[in-house]
């Protein structure tokens, strides 16, 4: 676990410990149901939606979270670790099984590789791998250093040819595969 979780931890179980020894009076306790009482049947329209998606079948709320992440554009990012791992694959079993392969469709998504770079514009490059990926300078340096390595994976073709233009101004050597 990082540090910054442990401490997480560590001020969450205070609080917890601080909580149980103080006894709360009654009144506190009723207020604070009558409060979210009173958020959920204040907007009659969210009420109806959370009664309709309380109904659903545990495979109809997937397909609602699946619809409502492509229509808001939210990323799908790993959630929990370990738990989490073995369903990815169930899950593309399970659509390979519902559907016949495409015959020979389009790529749309590629992946950018960095083969290898010149020695001088090392620095370059590293300041450029540190902008695209997010890491620090020392990720960044180590990365480059380490190459022939994939820089980015499912990139659009329009994005991942401004990267190589971007990258082959520098002087590394990219691949688009």
């Amino acid at each position: 676990m990082s540090s910054p979780c442990r401490i997480a931890a560590r001020s969450c179980a205070r609080s917890i410990r601080v909580r149980s020894s103080l006894r709360p009076s009654t009144s506190f306790i009723q207020r604070r149901c009558e409060s979210t009482e009173a958020a959920v049947s204040t907007n009659p329209k969210i009420a109806t939606i959370v009664d309709q998606i309380s109904q659903l079948t545990l495979l109809e709320t997937a397909d609602l979270v699946s619809s409502l992440k492509s229509r808001l554009n939210i990323p799908d990012l790993p959630v929990g670790g370990f738990a989490a791992a073995p369903a990815a694959p169930a899950a593309a079993a399970a659509e390979e099984a519902d559907e016949p392969a495409p015959a020979a469709q389009e790529k749309t998504l590629f992946a950018i590789k960095l083969q290898s770079f010149d020695a001088g514009a090392k620095a370059k490059i590293i300041k450029e791998v540190k902008g695209l990926l997010g890491l620090s300078l020392v990720d960044s340096k180590k990365f480059v250093e380490s190459a022939p390595k994939t820089l980015k994976d499912s990139v659009p073709k329009e994005e991942a040819e401004k990267i190589m233009a971007t990258l082959k101004e520098l002087g590394a050597v990219v691949t688009m595969e």
